[in-house]
């Protein structure tokens, strides 16, 4: 239960990664916040934000909270192959500073629902990774009309099509780690890397009910909900020999 995993002392450690985050950092991480025990942490990866995304973290004053900065290096990519590769480093320098037991990642501009770590844990005694689904809303937190979401079991074949790895609704066990790190040189998302990991070496378990609003607007690394994707041909079939040779080479 999850009383009993309270008594053990099992540390959670949430991988939040910001860029520019001020708007809804703070609503995210109070709404984490509240789900944790005093020997959590929250591990902040900022990827070299220039509005007052770290002052608004820091402000909050919670010795749970740990801010580290990722220190971008010329990578030879553009464009969205660009944001890919500096996304996935980012991620992978918030995971080098984890330390808990259990590894959840965040975004900066959702809102977890109150109940999520609590089953997400009970999973996580079972599976290596664990996904949830998700309620979309707009920024405003309203929700998208006729959106209806649900996570089918991850394959190889259908994370070609379609991923189902959505880095906000996912977590892990932290023997994963060792095949997870280091992240490969190329412009692979951190999430359909981790997935691709838990596919081949661990057990993936699925929660159907939504435990979090994930937000889009304008500002999400991902594609937003009310526009169909805009990368070319190319992109499209490169990205996915990408992740072709990271699950054959990891």
């Amino acid at each position: 239960s999850y009383i009993n995993i309270l008594f053990t002392k099992i540390m959670i450690s949430i991988c939040v990664l910001t860029y520019n985050g001020e708007k809804f950092v703070k609503q995210q991480l109070l709404s984490i916040l509240q789900q944790l025990k005093d020997e959590d942490e929250v591990i902040i990866s900022d990827d070299c934000s220039s509005d007052s995304t770290i002052s608004i973290i820091k402000s909050l004053n919670n010795k749970r909270i740990r801010i580290f900065h990722h220190e971008r290096i010329a990578c030879g990519y553009k464009g969205t192959m660009k944001t890919c590769y500096l996304v996935g480093k980012n991620a992978e320098n918030a995971l080098q500073h984890a330390r808990g037991e259990y590894i959840f990642l965040a975004d900066q501009d959702d809102v977890w629902l109150r109940n999520k770590v609590e089953i997400f844990l009970k999973y996580l005694k079972e599976y290596d990774l664990v996904i949830s689904n998700h309620t979309a809303v707009h920024a405003d937190l309203q929700l998208y009309e006729g959106y209806k979401s649900k996570v089918l079991i991850p394959t190889l074949w259908n994370t070609l099509y379609r991923t189902q790895f959505l880095g906000c609704c996912m977590a892990f066990h932290r023997r994963l780690l060792s095949k997870i790190l280091p992240f490969p040189q190329v412009p692979l998302m951190h999430d359909i890397w981790i997935g691709l990991m838990a596919l081949k070496y661990g057990r993936i378990g699925i929660i159907q009910e939504p435990l979090l609003l994930y937000r889009r607007h304008g500002g999400n690394a991902s594609v937003n909900l009310e526009k169909k994707s805009s990368n070319s041909l190319t992109f499209k079939i490169l990205y996915r020999f990408y992740i072709l040779k990271a699950y054959l080479n990891g």
